[in-house]
């Protein structure tokens, strides 16, 4: 098979033979469609059968984007010349009409309209995102992109919708999709030569606990069920999932069985209220939130392309269980576990297995401290354990992989904004009163209760911090991630930025800047431009007009699309400093692709070019972030600044999620971007062991992470976060963790060092950036030890004597 990027094969290609994708089909069970699920269809070309044992067929969304990943669906059997062979893929909630029974199945939920369907001489993840590199697999075997797809053969077969597919015109393969597919009614037809419209299974009389089962996945998923009684608990009637949940009063008496299910009703209107008796038949689907068959997240139970009828109105709703500070186990989940083996649930030992065991029952919380702010999705967190890592300032904080805070819970509310508008909460307030609801796993922040009931929020007082200035004989260097900070966001963001830099962080002489984006921000994805001038021009003007100093800047713009962060904002690192206490030593030659290396002049070390950039060409640097070093003098002495900001955690797996233990797959790269800075610091050092070094940023790790520890290790550097009380090891929250992703480490050489992370952001609904700015006051080493331990006493016994600091 050959891929190409032009519109059309020579007319002297000669077709391929061998086996094809013969049909492809994304609407089922979408709005109009007939069919209940998305199929893919195989054939051969020439008048061999083709054994299909290991193979696969894989999808890839139309537009790929670097998280991107090929589904996987494997094949047995084989496919036979004039035949077909079926691969059923995901069910939509419509349709009527099921699949002639399959060859092969997978849960690839497809798109109706634009898509890339694979099939794979093997069963391995495909890797390839373009339509060049997938020409370079050989075990790729036929290859259609439908609609706008990227990759494809030749041009594009043509799209699709709810109710059309994409089919082989001829049984040939010019390796074009163009001329080789063309739209029409869907046509499934399987091995046996069976075609839709067969006689449909009888449906299964169920219960609700025997449609959830004792595992995760249902023992019924797929089948049709009918006559499952219950009450109507609550209803969502907004958003992309609406529908309704209804409780079985009669339980059984097996604690790892829910009595409660959520039925999925679409864009269909329906009336019911909680108190309503009903009989529901419906298909029973784990829904993954992503539709990926192999998804990273856990599936909801629920039913589908249903039907009920109301049998009484005006019943008890069932109580909502009342969850308290020792109701949850303390163990997150089984090692290994998830939902990828059918372990039966231990709801009495393993948190997440507690949840899964009460999947959309109502359960209740009463004065639950919040834990996460309020966010703009209108979502907050509380904890049902306050006992649990509790923070300084109110929060849980996140402390080692082994210890997870199982108290969390996110809450969210059915109650319509316009008749209730969500609250605003900071973390340390109290959702005070009874909150009450279904409870149901999400993708973001894990199992979730959908509050019918909703308490009010309490104002525990939450302040900004604001640290203390530094004196005169102490140098300040701060870090602060701006979140995406560009010429085209608000005043308003700039404003607060500025308030907090010269407020909150009493106007440091130094700050690393993270997040910093191009002129025209993510409007201009490949357009060229790469310059944040009017970015940093109005964060510096906003700092003046704040009561600030007129800051200067220094940072190196990156090639256009090669430094990761949201697409098209050439995100990067870049220094702000005070030209009234220090100075910027300006080393021409800096650009995005030379690297900076420490050189010696006069037995001092310098750097080559400043500022400069840490060996960019590193692959540990590949569509990420370069780190920034700059050389500074402070009161005669030098001292050098990294500004680093790492690769994201994006596409790892989540703490909640099916696999467990989760694989932290993006902790890979920070690893060796941790090795490549620590590489710079014992050229450094090695030059000069008394050298002042600061390097800050945001590492997007924990201090208890591998790439944390690849930059201490040894004590070349000292990680300030690990320096402070367990209770006070924050600086940005997720999903109601307090948790640590900045840092600041510095070198043996600063005297007096005096560290704080000041919190202005992260625990606030309100925040001019998701992360908090910290901060570090030193002396910079004399090289002189003598001098050093002099300046050390006199220090401390003009703070003994509550003098003001000497000048050094």
């Amino acid at each position: 098979m050959t891929l190409s990027l032009v519109a059309a094969p020579s007319a002297q290609a000669e077709p391929s033979t061998g086996a094809v994708i013969a049909e492809v089909y994304g609407g089922g069970g979408n709005s109009g469609a007939t069919l209940t699920h998305d199929f893919v269809e195989l054939a051969t070309v020439g008048d061999a059968e083709v054994a299909l044992d290991g193979w696969s067929v894989q999808y890839l969304p139309a537009a790929p984007s670097e998280r991107s990943r090929w589904q996987v669906t494997e094949l047995t059997g084989g496919v036979r010349p004039e035949g077909r062979y079926l691969v059923r893929q995901a069910q939509g909630a419509g349709g009527s009409t099921p699949l002639p029974e399959p060859d092969a199945s997978g849960r690839i939920a497809m798109s109706s309209r634009a898509g890339t369907v694979a099939l794979v001489d093997g069963g391995e993840r495909l890797t390839c995102l373009t339509a060049a590199d997938c020409a370079a697999d050989a075990r790729i075997v036929d290859l259609v992109g439908y609609g706008d797809a990227v990759v494809r053969e030749g041009s594009p077969a043509p799209g699709t919708g709810n109710t059309t597919s994409v089919a082989r015109t001829e049984p040939a393969d010019t390796d074009d999709n163009a001329a080789d597919f063309t739209e029409g009614e869907p046509s499934p037809r399987n091995a046996a030569g069976e075609t839709p419209g067969g006689e449909e299974p009888e449906p299964v009389t169920a219960r609700i606990h025997d449609i959830q089962g004792s595992t995760r996945i249902s023992p019924l998923d797929g089948e049709r069920v009918t006559g499952v009684t219950g009450v109507v608990t609550a209803t969502r009637t907004f958003g992309s999932s609406r529908g309704f949940w209804f409780q079985d009063p009669r339980p059984d008496q097996d604690p790892r069985t829910s009595e409660a299910l959520f039925v999925y009703t679409g864009d269909a209107g329906f009336e019911l209220s909680p108190g309503d008796a009903v009989t529901v038949s419906g298909t029973v689907k784990e829904y993954y939130p992503d539709y990926a068959e192999d998804s990273k997240y856990q599936s909801l139970t629920e039913l589908g392309n249903a039907e009920w009828t109301v049998t009484s109105s005006g019943n008890p709703v069932p109580a909502a269980e009342v969850i308290g500070p020792d109701t949850v186990p303390e163990e997150l989940t089984a090692r290994p576990g998830g939902n990828i083996e059918p372990l039966e649930l231990k709801p009495d030992t393993y948190a997440l297995d507690f949840w899964e065991a009460r999947e959309s029952e109502r359960v209740s919380v009463t004065d639950a401290r919040v834990v996460g702010p309020s966010t703009r999705y209108n979502e907050l967190y509380v904890t049902t354990k306050p006992e649990q890592n509790p923070s300084a300032r109110g929060g849980t904080v996140y402390l080692g992989y082994d210890r997870p805070n199982t108290g969390i819970l996110k809450v969210e509310s059915l109650i319509p904004f316009a008749e209730r508008p969500f609250p605003r909460a900071n973390t340390g307030d109290t959702l005070s009163g009874r909150t009450a609801g279904p409870v149901e796993y999400d993708q973001y922040g894990g199992y979730t209760l959908f509050a019918g009931e909703l308490g009010t929020v309490t104002d525990n007082g939450l302040e900004r911090e604001t640290t203390r200035e530094q004196r005169s004989g102490e140098l300040a260097v701060a870090t602060y991630n701006l979140e995406n900070l560009s010429a085209v966001n608000d005043q308003a963001k700039f404003d607060e930025l500025a308030r907090g830099i010269v407020r909150n962080l009493a106007r440091p002489d130094i700050v690393t800047l993270e997040e910093i984006q191009d002129d025209n921000g993510p409007d201009g994805r490949g357009d060229g431009v790469v310059g944040a001038e009017e970015t940093l021009r109005r964060l510096v003007e906003a700092i003046v007009a704040a009561g600030g100093p007129r800051y200067e800047w220094r940072q190196i713009d990156p090639r256009d699309l090669t430094d990761g962060g949201q697409p098209g904002g050439n995100i990067r690192v870049g220094f702000l400093f005070n030209p009234e206490r220090v100075s910027f030593v300006d080393r021409p030659g800096g650009d995005a692709s030379t690297p900076v290396e420490v050189v010696t002049e006069h037995g001092e070390p310098r750097l080559s070019v400043s500022p400069g950039r840490i060996d960019p060409a590193d692959e540990a640097w590949e569509n990420s972030r370069k780190p920034l070093v700059g050389e500074f003098v402070f009161g005669g002495r030098t001292v050098f600044v990294v500004a680093n900001h790492f690769a994201s955690k994006g596409g790892d797996e989540p703490t909640h999620g099916r696999f467990q233990p989760p694989t932290r797959s993006s902790e890979v790269q920070r690893i060796e971007q941790a090795r490549v800075v620590r590489a710079f610091a014992d050229e450094l050092l090695a030059a000069d062991p008394e050298a002042n070094l600061v390097v800050a940023g945001d590492l997007n790790d924990y201090p208890f992470s591998p790439a944390v520890r690849t930059l201490t290790e040894g004590g070349a550097l000292e990680a300030l976060m690990s320096t402070l009380p367990e209770h006070e090891r924050y600086s940005y929250i997720y999903e109601g963790n307090s948790q640590v992703l900045d840092h600041v480490l510095v070198s043996d050489a600063p005297r007096g060092v005096d560290y704080d992370v000041v919190h202005i952001n992260a625990e606030f609904a309100d925040q001019a950036s998701d992360h908090d700015p910290q901060v570090v006051r030193f002396r910079p080493s004399t090289g002189n030890p003598v001098a050093d331990a002099l300046n050390d006493l006199l220090d401390w016994l003009e703070r003994l004597l509550g003098r003001p600091p000497h000048r050094s």
